[in-house]
């Protein structure tokens, strides 16, 4: 093969695999702080994509007026679905608070499009379509900024889990009763893990929207998002952002060279596979501890 092609399918692949890790580092945000796997988070990146076609669309608004008020509500919407439905589930097994989270992302996959209508719709950040050129490689100028937007945005969230308030996020998925014996207020803390992540996943849906318009299939990503997040590690978010590379980077080398030779599809069998032979081999992850149990 090309070696120029070889070095176009990997840079978009890294490019790519950011953006993934971005919706994945919501899904670490959320069990880092309180054991649970959020499996709505696919879902949660569709929703705010939608709201923010429906506050351009709709309203009028800006672009750079709309992401933003996007951003605060569903904040709103992830602290609202852990006080309403995830608080309730206290002190039941994490399976049936496991299974409430995909009952939650079924519900938004058939509401959303009933609302707004099954059509794709268009999301314009003004990005040019024309492609980069770069020597004689050729790179797609919205992937590059979204895996930049990306990686900006996880190291902030590396960072945050060094703060003051990411360490109590920290100390409550640790030990929730000695969290609350020292005056954590841990609902509270769960309840801002669940805001910030909804946040990052509608961050995620208007990078990914803008690539492939906004329909029921950015849901889709969750699949993505899990890959990442298991192979990293469900509690570490360096291990989100490597393992992004390395899924972006073998999903692209697996569309460039084995979809000519087999027709086609393998991009989509990718992320399966690493997810079981991640649990098969290693189930905690290339930097996940080892106690961690998965369901």
């Amino acid at each position: 093969m090309d070696v120029i092609l070889l070095a176009e399918l990997a840079i978009n692949g890294v490019f790519v695999g950011l953006m993934y890790a971005l919706l994945a580092a919501g899904i670490v945000l959320i069990y880092k702080t309180s054991g649970i796997a959020n499996l709505a988070q696919g879902a949660l990146a569709m929703t705010g994509a939608y709201v923010v076609v429906m506050l351009a669309g709709g309203l009028g608004l800006s672009m750079w007026l709309a992401i933003p008020l996007a951003m605060a509500v569903m904040f709103l919407v992830g602290a609202l679905i852990e006080r309403v439905a995830l608080r309730r589930m206290i002190g039941q097994p994490v399976i049936m608070v496991i299974m409430l989270t995909i009952g939650l992302e079924i519900f938004l996959r058939g509401l959303l499009p009933g609302l707004f209508g099954a059509s794709v719709k268009r999301l314009d950040l003004g990005i040019p379509n024309a492609p980069l050129f770069l020597g004689d490689l050729l790179l797609s100028r919205a992937l590059l900024i979204g895996g930049g937007v990306s990686l900006a945005l996880i190291v902030l969230a590396i960072l945050f889990f060094n703060s003051r308030l990411g360490v109590i996020m920290r100390a409550v998925s640790d030990n929730q009763t000695a969290s609350w014996s020292v005056g954590i207020r841990v609902e509270r803390a769960i309840a801002i893990a669940w805001g910030l992540s909804a946040t990052m996943a509608t961050t995620s849906g208007v990078l990914w929207g803008a690539t492939q318009g906004v329909d029921w299939s950015l849901s889709l990503l969750l699949i993505k998002a899990l890959a990442i997040a298991i192979l990293g590690g469900l509690d570490s978010m360096v291990g989100v952002l490597i393992a992004g590379v390395l899924v972006g980077l073998a999903e692209s080398m697996a569309t460039g060279i084995l979809d000519p030779i087999v027709g086609g599809g393998t991009r989509d069998v990718v992320a399966s596979v690493i997810i079981v032979l991640t649990l098969l081999l290693r189930p905690h992850g290339l930097f996940g501890r080892e106690h961690i149990e998965r369901v």
